[in-house]
Formats: structure tokens, C-alpha cells, sequence
């Protein structure tokens, strides 16, 4: 499953590694916009495959932040 970025920002912070376990609402990176912090949560249960972004990064809504299988 691709997780999506919900809004354009900076990545401010990734919080979780390749290979992590993560569970449903965890947080995967927040993103900042407009001085506030955005967090990003999985949707579901699963092993992060792939961090598609990097800190730092500016993304826009719906690019792909990470991969979770």
C-alpha cells in the first residue's frame, strides 16, 4: 500500500525506518505546512517497504511518502 501525502509541505521529520514494523494510525512522517506540524499516519498494520522522501523534501498532495506492505 502507497502511503500519500493528505497536503503540499516540507517532510519536517521521519519517524519510522525501512524494514520497521508500524501499526494502524502510527505515525510515518510529519509534514510542515504553513508552520504546522502535519503528521502522516499509516493506514494499516504492516512492514515499511520503501521511504519515498527524504527530509527536508517538499512534497505536494498525493505523492507517494512511503510504501507499507
Amino acid at each position: 500500500m502507497e502511503l500519500k501525502a493528505s497536503m503540499a509541505g516540507s517532510v519536517w521529520k521521519i519517524v519510522v525506518s525501512e524494514g520497521d514494523q508500524v501499526e494502524e494510525d502510527q505515525d510515518i512522517v510529519i509534514l510542515e505546512s504553513m508552520k504546522m506540524e502535519i503528521p502522516i499516519p499509516a493506514e494499516d498494520d504492516g512492514t515499511v517497504k520503501a521511504i519515498k522522501v527524504a527530509e527536508g523534501d517538499f512534497v505536494n498532495e498525493g505523492d507517494v511518502i512511503a510504501v507499507i506492505e
